[in-house]
């Protein structure tokens, strides 16, 4: 009886493996490879609302192109910091990522970046020359731009809801919005250290990439001045907060307030006139990368016209890609969501501006001290107090009705 059951278990098995063979040559589960993709959130054209899908694109594109399938498995991170972590972690492994200069120039020195084989991504000609090559003025992080490609680029300013700070208030077009105590409990700050501490030293007028320790105590004494008036620390949830009105002030990267925008037309914008942070994003390809050819090609193709323009639409952050910033189309898509919406994107010298640099090592440590000083600095709140207050008030009236039902007992 055995013999006969394994009997039919081998024919089975002889008419089930040509379909397993016939699934895995069309594309199935053995057959699909899967690029690990990571990048700040809300920073691809995602499908929604009729955009085009940029990772379903590619999807498609590759399978046409190559006859291989290509699952893009895509997830987010909300800072430089935490994408580091991550990386420098050893604990997972992506195929692309996209950080900016500064910790670009830190993922290089701690060799934790792959060079890149232009050969599989020879779309590289459409970044226009202030953003590519040796000479490029927005490179110096990686000059040659040998571990990476200009993804988008922008400028921090702030943004303001009109319908809480007047036109005439004397802080607008400065630093100074971010630290006016009129505006208490209304004022939002960035959850991430280079930032924040940039706020504070654009506003004293420091180097931003100082290497003096002093300096770096002045900005944070700055920053502990400012937190009692703020309502928090923030990153992503500044979208809800700005664009409901429960906040009516905040730092912020420039396209992401074309987001906001859209939603609540109260917002407005500017650049602060001591100076601000210009920055560049870049897609790199890690070390631990199981799949660089993949991802070059993926590189390639957000290089390519569709998407490009897709991406800059959907994000509102400038392009360094020439097919985007010639393309009359998106011109008339950023006029349409405000009048100068692309002057004020593109408008690079509108307000002086520098760009964040690698720390030494030492630098590094110190900041994350001090960073850690002002997020552990916590005053006792209101609401700590009402707490308090309640369990105080428990506490008594359970002392009380003891005492008077041990009166009661020793009475009788």
């Amino acid at each position: 009886m055995r013999k006969v059951r394994f009997s039919a278990l081998i024919a089975a098995a002889l008419i089930l493996l040509p379909l397993l063979f016939s699934a895995c040559s069309e594309g199935g589960v053995s057959g699909t490879k899967t690029l690990y993709v990571y990048n700040w959130g809300e920073y691809i054209s995602d499908g929604s609302e009729g955009c085009l899908d940029s990772n379903a694109a590619f999807e498609e594109w590759y399978f046409e192109t190559y006859g291989e399938r290509v699952k893009v498995n895509y997830s987010t991170f909300s800072s430089n910091e935490s994408l580091y972590a991550k990386l420098s972690s050893g604990s997972v492994s992506y195929d692309v990522v996209v950080p900016s200069d500064y910790m670009i120039e830190r993922l290089i020195a701690e060799d934790l970046l792959a060079p890149l084989n232009y050969e599989n991504i020879p779309e590289i000609s459409n970044i226009l020359p202030e953003f590519w090559g040796e000479a490029s003025e927005h490179s110096a992080h990686d000059p040659g731009n040998v571990y990476s490609v200009p993804y988008l680029y922008g400028m921090i300013g702030i943004i303001y809801n009109t319908a809480m700070v007047d036109e005439d208030d004397p802080s607008l077009g400065s630093w100074k919005l971010m630290w006016d105590e009129k505006h208490a409990g209304n004022i939002l700050q960035f959850n991430n250290s280079r930032d924040a501490f940039g706020s504070a030293q654009y506003f004293l007028g420091l180097d931003v990439n100082s290497d003096s320790e002093a300096d770096w105590r002045r900005a944070l004494e700055k920053l502990k001045e400012q937190k009692p008036i703020l309502q928090g620390y923030v990153m992503d949830e500044i979208y809800n907060k700005m664009e409901n009105g429960s906040a009516g002030i905040a730092a912020y990267y420039a396209g992401d307030y074309l987001a906001m925008y859209e939603n609540n037309s109260d917002l407005e914008f500017f650049y602060p006139e001591e100076g601000t942070n210009l920055y560049v994003d870049a897609m790199c390809i890690p070390k631990s990368s199981k799949n660089k050819e993949l991802a070059e090609r993926y590189i390639n193709f957000m290089l390519t016209e569709e998407p490009a323009i897709a991406n800059a639409e959907y994000t509102y952050y400038a392009s360094p890609n020439r097919l985007v910033v010639e393309s009359e189309e998106y011109i008339e898509y950023m006029g349409e969501i405000k009048e100068d919406a692309y002057e004020k994107m593109y408008d690079t010298d509108a307000v002086m501006t520098s760009t964040y640099k690698n720390l030494s090592g030492e630098k590094l440590v110190l900041i994350n001290q001090l960073w850690e000083e002002l997020k552990s600095d916590i005053e006792i709140s209101a609401g700590i107090y009402a707490i308090c207050g309640v369990i105080i008030a428990v506490l008594v009236s359970l002392f009380a009705y003891f005492g008077i039902r041990n009166k009661i007992r020793n009475s009788y």
